[in-house]
C-alpha cells in the first residue's frame, strides 16, 4: 500500500525534515512512503478562515490518490495505539492500493473535507506544532509498519 503525507506548510526546520526523512527512508518498499507539501493560502484578502480552508482544501483533493483512501488529522478524531494503529493500516490495505494522511493549516482542515474524509486520527489531545505532528505521524506509520512485520522496534 502506497502511503502519502499531504501537509499544508513549506520551509519546516530543518530538523522536521531531517527527522521525517530519516524515518520515511526506513518504510518497506511494500509500503512506499511519500511527502507533499502544500503551500497554505494567504490569511489575508478579507477572506474569513472558513473561505481559506475551503481553498486549501480544493489543492488537497488534487493531490488525493485516485482510488485512496483519506485520513484527516484532526484533534476530534479517533485515538489509537501504536498496535491500533497497525490493525487500522491493515484494515486500510485491505480496501484500496492508497491512502492519504492530512495534517491542515494554521487553521486546521475544511470541515465537509474533514466529515467526507473514510477516517479521522487525532495523534493526541496536545495541540502539537506542524513540523512536529508531522514528525509523530511518520514515526508512528513506521512503528506499526515495524510491529506488522514482526521487526523489533516496537516493543510494548
Amino acid at each position: 500500500m502506497r502511503l502519502r503525507l499531504i501537509a499544508l506548510g513549506h520551509q519546516q526546520p530543518a530538523w522536521v525534515d531531517a527527522a521525517v526523512n530519516d524515518y520515511a527512508r526506513r518504510f518497506p518498499p511494500e509500503w512506499p512512503f511519500e511527502l507533499i507539501e502544500l503551500k497554505p493560502e494567504r490569511r489575508s484578502g478579507g477572506r474569513n478562515a472558513a473561505q481559506i480552508l475551503a481553498l486549501e482544501a480544493e489543492r488537497i483533493r488534487s493531490q488525493l490518490p485516485r482510488g485512496g483512501l483519506t485520513i484527516a488529522l484532526d484533534e476530534r478524531g479517533e485515538s489509537l495505539t501504536t498496535r491500533e494503529l497497525a490493525e487500522q493500516l491493515q484494515h486500510f490495505e485491505r480496501e484500496a492500493a492508497a491512502a492519504a494522511f492530512v495534517i491542515g493549516s494554521a487553521d486546521g482542515l475544511d470541515a465537509t473535507f474533514k466529515s467526507n474524509a473514510h477516517f479521522r486520527l487525532s495523534l493526541s489531545k496536545l495541540t502539537l506544532p506542524h513540523g512536529l505532528a508531522r514528525i509523530v505521524l511518520v514515526e508512528q506509520l513506521y512503528r506499526a509498519l515495524s510491529l506488522l512485520s514482526g521487526h523489533p522496534y516496537h516493543r510494548d
